[in-house]
């Protein structure tokens, strides 16, 4: 959605009731998503739950770091708003 549209946190709201599923991804090179990243994950999670979303949100990401588990819990972390 970054990499197609931008104004991300503005879309969900504004089409949230026709969104069923939501999965992550960096940018650039779906990599971690944390700071290294364009998006801020924290406010984008915190926009979603702001619309009363109660699904999955997906990981997609191609870790970078040495320990492949560390990545992933981090990006849970982020999005565990």
């Amino acid at each position: 959605m970054q990499i197609m549209e931008g104004d991300v946190i503005a879309t969900i709201k504004k089409y949230h009731k026709y969104i069923s599923h939501y999965h992550t991804g960096g940018v650039p090179g779906r990599n971690e998503i944390n700071d290294s990243q364009e998006l801020n994950y924290p406010a984008i999670m915190k926009a979603i739950v702001g619309t009363g979303f109660k699904g999955y949100v997906a990981q997609e990401f191609i870790p970078t770091y040495k320990d492949k588990l560390a990545a992933l819990k981090e990006g849970v972390l982020i999005c565990d708003v």
